[in-house]
């Protein structure tokens, strides 16, 4: 079903178009920075897009049936400020000419969560790309399974020459063929420009070849960037193939129609200056003044923004005659069902299970409780603990299966997952081995940012990977994903702690979780089963010893390494010393403590022993001396790797003593 059309006098439409041309325009050249050209260039195309095409209300903007849209090409931000604006999501002309101020609602790029109406935060090129892949799989996978009265629309994408240059691109859209995601249209902006100058510099691909190649629709319209009818025949006829994407390749002129900046470099990443703007005007038959409205123009495109008014209605009558169906109340809350917590598995003491193993148990506990739940990996979801059986595999045949196979694409696979979560109704889950978070990390970074739920399952997360040597065995990746805000890692000791660590990524607001988990098996350990449910949740706890007091010493372990700490306080303890065990399994939900539970846990003053199989880079604000790793691993058998390097109960007991001996 289409929204209602706006029927708009051809003039006011042409005006429309140049309305947006001279925001453009005004709104960089008053901040000083910013980039006009492209937003310049695509001004009918948004214009084709926000009154022709897409379904939404604008004053209902979290609609769940609503048509996507995801400006990958994020410079181009004040021309989706602009429709924005128009269109009625909330922003006023002011915050047009506040663009790229301080605590304004209209920042240098798109970002999610700051600004109504944005979908995904876009910038990094291409992420918004893979974002909107990510989208139309979730509307794929949805409308399969609760079936077009709760999910039937459309994802829409504008990417430009960088978006199509980066790597991640190319990762994303094969997916995306091979998947046959029908209800995706990616509009390529062909404008020939990237800020060092024209793209033949550096870049001669076949865009055309290269997308039909992936299996998408393509459509190359060349010059029609300026003519509304062709456009929105265009974007008509990709909507209708609807078994595979499609991307339309538009000829543009960055900068059009300015004199002097039409088809130049400079009007990427500058303002035109105060004379180009005034002779472009001239040239569109503007008036001089900035940020000009009409009054006709503002109406057109605030009627255009209440066209899906009804479509709003009858979406949430046809979703009010399921309100028995207790899984599409679940999608449509983001919650899981009753009762999911006691579907988590109980571990006995002295079991002896790889986290990662726990972890798989974990999601396919979950998958029955949890409707959200969409795992997948990148070629590794045996290994990494993201396999789920019995619930389908999403394929072009199959769209309604939980499980994706991603292949060995974990950067698409990172930023997929994002635009799945940004969407709505699914909580995705992907893994990949901790060492190649490193392809992941652009990816992670936009999450975190942006606030999305999601899930990375983390696995052979040290040099307990043991034989496949140093490229695999991950050394600084602790320490540099602890430095990223906003994301929840988690590092369980053992199989409870695991199971704890999917409640807190289940039951979290917002924002990523990273589950940091073993290859090699380690022991189920005495007090998980009791505290690990609360003290995982908090960050840190006293696995043993009494919370309160004041040790002799405490040891501090993550990870497999808590095993290390549980047999050297042993040791200590038949030496007559008070030794606390402390499990961190997460720095920044400890941080998040108040200063009376942080105390209870490493009260001041006393000596502290950390162990980690890892760098050990910003332990010295917990302990006063760490066991760690600042140098490559090895190749060799798991246990033999890691006793090699120094990671033995004995090696935490004689660090222990050389603390109590300096404390005396």
């Amino acid at each position: 079903m289409s929204a209602a059309p706006v029927i708009t006098a051809p003039q006011v439409e042409q005006d429309g178009v140049k309305v947006i041309r001279g925001l453009a325009m005004d709104a960089v050249q008053k901040a000083g920075n910013g980039h006009p050209g492209t937003a310049m260039a695509l001004a009918p195309l948004a214009h084709v897009l926000w009154t022709r095409i897409m379904r939404y209300d604008a004053k209902q903007p979290d609609w769940f049936d609503r048509d996507r849209f995801v400006l990958s090409a994020g410079h181009a931000s004040i021309l989706q400020y602009s429709m924005l604006y128009l269109t009625g999501y909330g922003l006023e002309l002011s915050d047009i000419q506040a663009f790229r101020t301080y605590g304004s609602k209209t920042p240098g790029h798109p970002e999610r969560n700051h600004t109504t109406g944005i979908e995904v935060t876009t910038g990094p090129l291409a992420q918004g790309l893979a974002n909107a892949v990510g989208m139309a799989v979730a509307e794929a996978n949805l409308r399969a399974r609760f079936g077009a009265d709760v999910c039937d629309h459309h994802t829409f994408a504008i990417a430009g020459d960088g978006c199509l240059s980066e790597g991640l691109s190319h990762e994303a859209s094969s997916l995306a063929g091979h998947l046959g995601l029908g209800r995706l249209v990616v509009i390529y902006d062909d404008n020939h420009i990237t800020i060092d100058g024209p793209t033949e510099l550096s870049l001669s691909d076949d865009a055309g070849a290269r997308f039909r190649a992936y299996g998408w629709h393509v459509e190359e319209v060349g010059e029609i960037a300026n003519d509304l009818d062709p456009l929105e025949a265009a974007i008509r006829r990709a909507m209708a193939v609807t078994d595979r994407p499609s991307l339309i390749r538009l000829r543009s002129h960055i900068g059009y129609p300015a004199p002097n900046k039409t088809d130049q470099e400079s009007a990427h990443g500058e303002p035109l200056g105060v004379d180009e703007v005034a002779k472009t005007k001239d040239i569109l038959g503007m008036p001089q003044g900035p940020f000009w409205v009409p009054d006709e123009v503002l109406a057109m495109y605030r009627a255009a923004g209440r066209g899906g008014a009804s479509l709003v209605t009858d979406w949430q009558a046809r979703v009010a005659m399921r309100s028995a169906d207790v899984e599409v109340a679940a999608i449509l809350s983001g919650q899981p069902l009753a009762g999911w917590v006691d579907a988590l598995p109980h571990y006995e003491v002295g079991t002896n299970k790889a986290t990662r193993r726990a972890s798989g148990e974990c999601l396919q506990a979950l998958i029955a409780k949890v409707p959200g739940l969409f795992g997948g990996g990148a070629d590794l979801t045996g290994n990494t603990g993201t396999m789920i059986k019995g619930a389908g595999v999403f394929t072009k045949a199959t769209p309604e299966g939980r499980l994706i196979h991603y292949g060995v694409r974990e950067h698409g696979m990172g930023a997929i997952m994002t635009g799945m979560a940004a969407h709505g109704g699914l909580l995705p889950v992907g893994g990949t081995f901790f060492v190649f978070s490193d392809y992941m990390r652009g990816a992670v970074r936009v999450a975190a940012i942006s606030g999305v739920k999601v899930i990375y399952s983390w696995t052979h997360d040290s040099i307990g990977v043991g034989e496949d040597g140093p490229t695999h065995q991950p050394i600084e990746h602790l320490a540099s994903l602890r430095a990223m805000p906003n994301l929840r890692l988690i590092r369980p000791a053992d199989a409870n702690e695991t199971a704890a660590a999917w409640r807190v990524a289940i039951e979290a607001d917002s924002g990523p979780t990273a589950l940091v988990c073993s290859r090699q098996d380690v022991p189920v350990l005495q007090g998980t089963a009791e505290r690990a449910v609360e003290g995982v949740a908090r960050g840190a706890y006293v696995l043993s010893g009494t919370a309160g007091d004041e040790p002799d010493i405490i040891l501090i372990g993550t990870g497999s390494e808590v095993q290390l700490c549980v047999a050297a306080a042993e040791s200590l303890r038949a030496d007559g010393y008070d030794v606390q065990v402390v499990s961190m399994p997460s720095w920044d939900l400890f941080e998040d403590q108040d200063d009376e539970y942080i105390e209870s846990v490493l009260p001041g003053g006393v000596p502290v022993v950390a162990v980690e199989m890892g760098s050990s880079f910003g332990w010295e604000r917990w302990a006063d001396l760490v066991i760690g790793l600042d140098t490559w691993g090895s190749s060799g058998a798991s246990e033999v790797v890691i006793r090699e390097y120094g990671f033995t109960a004995e090696a935490v007991v004689e660090a222990a003593r050389m603390l109590l001996d300096d404390d005396e």
